[in-house]
C-alpha cells in the first residue's frame, strides 16, 4: 500500500519588484545550490571572498571600542573567540546583543557581521555587541557549534561587570543558520538554567532538518537558499543523525514540543523563501505554549533579501521593524 502522494507545489509567490531586479543582477550563480560534492570548494571560495575586518578597521577611527576575547569552551571543547564591541565613550552597563553569524553552519565568521551590527544597532540603541566565532560544520558537527555559543554566553554573563554589560538585558540573535542556532541557544540555556536572555531575534531562522514543508518544495530552485542547499548544510552539521526521529530539539528547534519559558521572540521570514513555513510554525508553537512572539512575513522577499538589496523599501522596513522590537524589548527589561 502506497502513501498519499504529495500534491505538486504551487507556483512560488512573486518576488517584490525591487528585490527581483537586484537578484536578477546577480545572475544564476546566486542560486547555485550547495551540494556534498561542491561543499569544500564553496567553503574555500567563501572564506576567501567574505570580508574579515580587523579590530582596527572595526574601531572606525575611534567610533567604537573593539576587542577580541577568549572564553573557556564547553566540556572537551577549545576556547571560544568572541569579538566584543560598543560605541566609544559610553558609560555604565550597556544592554548586549549576543549575535551569532549566519552562513548555513558551514560558512561565515564573527568579524564580517559587525560593521552592520554596530551601525544599525549599537549606535542607535547604545548597546554592546558580542559576535561569536563558533566552529563550522562539517569540521565540527552538532553539538559543537551550539556548545561554543553557550560557553561564550555563560562567560559573558559571568563577566558582565568587567565587560560593562547588563546581564539582565541580553538579547540573543542571528540570521539564517544562526537564527536557528539562536533559537537552539534559547532552548539550551532554559533547559540548563543558564543566563536568561530577555529576547531572541530570529531572522529567517533555519529550524527544521527534515526539510519537508510546503515552502521548501515550493521554492526549490527558486530561492537563493533552497532545499538542496539546506539538506547539504544539515547533513554537514548532523552527520548520521540527520533526519533521524530521535534528534534532540537543541539540534533542530522545530523538533521541540515544549516552547514554554522562552524569552520573547522576534521571528522574521520572507513569503518567497524556503524557511517561510517553518518560521511561521515556530512562532505559532511559541504562542501555543503561552509565550510571546512577533512574526513578520515580508511579502515577496527571498532568503537574504536585505543583504542583496539593502536599499530596497522592503529591506528598509525590515531593518526598522527589527530595531523597534529591540528597543521595546530592552525598555521592558528596564521596567520589569
Amino acid at each position: 500500500m502506497t502513501g498519499t502522494p504529495r500534491p505538486a507545489p504551487a507556483p512560488p509567490p512573486p518576488f517584490d519588484p525591487e528585490l527581483r531586479v537586484a537578484l536578477g543582477a546577480l545572475g544564476e550563480a546566486a542560486r547555485e545550490p550547495y551540494t556534498p560534492e561542491n561543499l569544500a570548494a564553496r567553503q574555500e571560495r567563501d572564506a576567501a571572498a567574505r570580508p574579515r575586518p580587523t579590530v582596527e578597521q572595526l574601531r572606525a577611527d575611534g567610533r567604537f571600542e573593539v576587542a577580541e576575547l577568549r572564553a573557556p569552551g564547553g566540556p572537551g571543547g577549545p576556547e571560544v573567540t568572541l569579538v566584543s564591541a560598543r560605541p566609544a565613550g559610553t558609560d555604565g552597563p550597556l544592554p548586549l546583543l549576543y549575535y551569532l553569524h549566519g552562513g548555513g553552519m558551514i560558512m561565515g565568521n564573527a568579524w564580517s557581521v559587525l560593521p552592520q551590527l554596530l551601525r544599525g544597532w549599537a549606535l542607535p540603541l547604545e548597546s554592546a555587541v558580542i559576535s561569536v566565532e563558533y566552529r563550522l560544520a562539517p569540521g565540527t558537527r552538532y553539538p559543537g557549534p551550539l556548545e561554543d555559543c553557550y560557553a561564550g554566553l555563560v562567560w559573558a554573563a559571568a563577566n558582565a561587570a568587567a565587560l560593562g554589560i547588563d546581564p539582565d538585558r541580553i538579547v540573543i540573535g542571528g540570521k539564517s543558520a544562526s537564527g536557528g542556532l539562536a533559537a537552539a541557544l534559547a532552548l539550551l540555556t532554559r533547559d540548563r538554567g543558564g543566563p536568561a536572555p530577555v529576547g531572541q531575534l530570529l531572522l529567517s531562522p533555519m529550524l527544521d532538518d527534515r526539510g519537508d514543508t510546503f515552502s521548501s518544495h515550493q521554492m526549490a530552485g527558486v530561492d537563493t537558499w533552497d532545499r538542496s542547499s539546506n539538506a547539504t548544510a544539515w547533513q554537514a552539521l548532523l552527520g548520521d543523525r540527520y533526519g533521524t526521529p530521535d534528534l534532540p530539539p537543541h539540534a533542530a528547534p522545530a523538533r521541540a514540543t515544549d516552547l514554554s519559558g522562552l524569552p520573547p521572540a522576534y521571528v522574521e521570514v520572507g513569503s518567497a523563501e524556503t524557511f517561510r513555513d517553518e518560521a511561521v510554525a515556530y512562532a505559532d508553537a511559541i504562542w501555543r505554549s503561552g509565550g510571546q512572539a512577533e512574526l513578520h512575513v515580508w511579502p515577496g522577499a527571498f532568503h537574504g533579501f536585505d543583504t542583496v538589496a539593502p536599499g530596497a523599501a522592503l529591506s528598509r522596513d525590515a531593518r526598522d521593524a527589527r530595531t523597534r522590537w529591540l528597543r521595546r524589548v530592552l525598555a521592558r527589561a528596564v521596567q520589569s
